[in-house]
């Protein structure tokens, strides 16, 4: 079983639907007030207030795209369900399982397209094999950064992006996770795509550390430094 076998079509039209929805909000200066989730039961009874406000067009569209979103969801639902009765989860998943981003359908396509950890000399080595390292151009003194590599473990840079992807989405609901202010950080100095990157690029790096040395995930923004 691959990583093309969890629903990975459901999995980045979630991600677009929210991505899109969420865009149509912030161009006309709008935003559902009072919830940390903008898609959760409590925020959902706002849609139809905000909706009311955009242009007849725009608002036809994004419920539209509210209803694909519904249809997904249950797509998902369904997929983590089956991969539930189907797949036991192994104590290196249940590791998987506490890093952010990641959870039933990424965590088991991550650690079956990983293989054993120790193939990897490095965090940066792991990172680079899941297609999470840009490019670097050097010349002279001048290094420049490019787009993330494309001869990678295509399946797993995917996990990592989407995962990435889902902190960009709950990023106001968690500020206070590092993976969240690294979003934020690089998404104000450069752009979504390039934070987005920066966050999936630190996941990979926290997957081998954290399987190499068999602990859960550990927020560096929550760990307390000895004094």
């Amino acid at each position: 079983m691959l990583a093309k076998d969890f629903g990975t079509a459901e999995f980045s039209d979630h991600t677009r639907l929210k991505n899109r929805l969420t865009a149509s909000l912030a161009k006309y200066g709008l935003r559902i007030e009072g919830v940390t989730d903008t898609f959760g039961v409590g925020a959902r009874k706002q849609w139809p207030k905000v909706l009311a406000k955009l242009p007849d067009q725009t608002a036809w569209t994004s419920q539209q795209l509210l209803d694909q979103l519904d249809f997904v969801c249950r797509q998902i639902a369904d997929h983590e369900k089956r991969l539930q009765e189907r797949i036991a989860l192994t104590s290196e998943m249940q590791l998987l399982l506490t890093v952010p981003g990641i959870g039933k359908i990424l965590a088991p396509a991550i650690f079956l397209e990983l293989g054993d950890i120790g193939r990897f000399p490095s965090a940066e080595h792991f990172a680079s094999y899941a297609g999470t390292t840009p490019r670097v151009y050097a010349s002279g003194d001048k290094t420049r950064y490019g787009k993330l590599r494309p001869d990678v473990n295509r399946y797993l840079k995917w996990a990592f992006v989407e995962a990435a992807n889902c902190i960009a989405l709950h990023a106001r609901r968690q500020p206070n996770r590092h993976a969240s202010k690294l979003y934020t950080r690089i998404r104000h100095r450069k752009n979504h795509a390039k934070a987005v990157g920066a966050v999936a690029r630190h996941l990979a790096e926290a997957v081998w550390w954290m399987l190499t040395k068999k602990e859960p995930y550990r927020d560096p923004a929550m760990t307390k430094r000895p004094s």
